[in-house]
């Protein structure tokens, strides 16, 4: 594909668009939006992208980018991508006379990367596909998705793409590892075909490793994809990252069924870990690891470590009272009373931490959050009716550096009601954060 090769759209390509297009918006329509069309070049396939839009009730139309299925890069023409917009994509029309000036990217036909400028477009030609012998069997027809070429490329590759699609796989065409395995065991193909059912339940396509996975050991796929997606999630968590250490590969899984067990979260876990870290027990023992009364133990470690902390001289305590003060002072601002059943009130000293972890059986009170204060790594506040501005209600951990609720638990961990959740989110996170600006500048 050459520069040279290009030439206007055919007429009956333009009527087909048009008649195309008609369907879709039957009135005018100033919605910038694309078409494609299918053409055969030096023998190789070829994708004219065109955009369209009304102006003044008159109907426009110019080619704007085209692809070769065996070319890396495409040719573009007054097409420019970028991440607002209709589509994402902006088109100049000057030459058409709808714009007085012309753009930065109306500088004729360039070159240009191919993912990129690939508007997502309807073919209106499809069945030109059909007069190249060498897709004859690339079971094209079957494919529903916004890549033509990249399939087509792929089928190249792979020709075993077609059993893939015609065994009704089509969501997974563009995994070379499944297509790679396919080409060289029959085993996996039959294996495909069987579990077809419970690959394509899904409306997305399942990982591949748990595709790959499922194989190897012919465990439940709604296992291994649930233990995965959750292990994702898990591993984005940076604050995980001690239980990470200690559960490695998949002793992971033991943790997920331990914690599951117990009834706990991942943080509470993480408050004991770093509780026993401080103590230095060793916690390649089973009993120090996974105890068989969670709770207990929690509490028992907690306890041993809030007393090691006790341990500090009167005068770091009294700096430490004296730092926390300093913080709350001036976070006093964020603090808030108003039009709500729900008052917010951040914590003024240690002592105050401790009365509420006692109080709603958490640890805000025992796990260096007083330290975590007065680094202003993170900020506590409490929660509390209105009419009983006394009663600890519930704890919310808040990150002035990320402006978001990092932890948010009432009575032993547990989370809030919805009315509450809705306070802190809804009416008194914009407020503490629009105060934060403001102290800010």
């Amino acid at each position: 594909m050459t520069e040279k090769d290009i030439k206007p759209t055919p007429k009956y390509i333009l009527r087909l668009i048009e008649r195309e297009d008609k369907k879709e918006y039957p009135t005018p329509n100033k919605q910038l939006r694309f078409y494609a069309y299918l053409a055969i070049w030096h023998k190789e396939l070829i994708k004219v992208t065109v955009a369209v839009k009304h102006y003044r009730k008159k109907w426009y139309c110019k080619a704007v980018a085209w692809h070769g299925v065996h070319s890396l890069k495409c040719f573009v023409k007054d097409l420019e991508y970028c991440y607002c917009g209709s589509m994402g994509f902006r088109v100049g029309w000057h030459d058409e006379g709808i714009q007085k000036e012309r753009r930065w990217y109306e500088r004729g036909v360039c070159w240009a990367k191919d993912r990129y400028y690939d508007p997502w477009a309807p073919i209106v030609n499809m069945q030109v596909i059909d007069k190249l012998p060498e897709y004859k069997y690339s079971a094209y027809k079957l494919y529903h998705g916004t890549k033509l070429l990249k399939y087509l490329r792929l089928y190249e590759r792979f020709p075993q793409l077609e059993m893939l699609m015609k065994a009704g796989l089509g969501m997974y065409y563009d995994s070379i590892t499944i297509l790679k395995r396919i080409g060289t065991d029959k085993q996996f193909c039959k294996w495909l075909i069987r579990r077809r059912p419970e690959l394509t339940a899904s409306p997305f396509p399942l990982y591949i490793e748990t595709v790959m996975q499922a194989y190897k050991t012919d465990k439940p796929i709604k296992e291994i994809q649930a233990f995965l997606s959750r292990k994702k999630c898990f591993e984005r968590e940076m604050d995980y990252k001690p239980i990470r250490r200690l559960f490695r590969g998949q002793k992971l899984k033991e943790f997920f069924r331990y914690i599951d067990e117990q009834k706990i979260t991942p943080r509470l876990y993480l408050d004991y870990l770093k509780a026993c870290e401080h103590l230095q027990l060793d916690m390649s023992l089973p009993q120090n690891r996974l105890p068989h009364d969670f709770m207990r133990w929690h509490d028992i470690r907690i306890d041993q470590y809030a007393t090691a902390q006790a341990k500090a001289s009167e005068e770091a305590k009294r700096d430490l009272k004296k730092a926390f003060g300093e913080v709350a002072q001036k976070y006093s601002a964020l603090q808030h009373d108003k039009r709500s059943a729900f008052i917010c009130i951040i914590a003024k000293t240690p002592a105050d931490l401790v009365r509420e972890g006692e109080f709603l059986h958490h640890c805000v009170g025992r796990m260096n959050y007083d330290q975590k204060m007065i680094r202003e790594d993170s900020l506590i506040f409490f929660v509390r009716l209105k009419a009983q501005p006394d009663t600890p209600l519930v704890t919310v951990e808040y990150s002035p550096h990320t402006h978001k609720v990092l932890q948010c638990y009432g009575e032993h961990d547990h989370k809030p009601s919805d009315d509450i959740l809705h306070y802190v989110n809804k009416v008194w996170l914009p407020y503490a954060n629009k105060i934060l600006k403001k102290l800010a500048a």
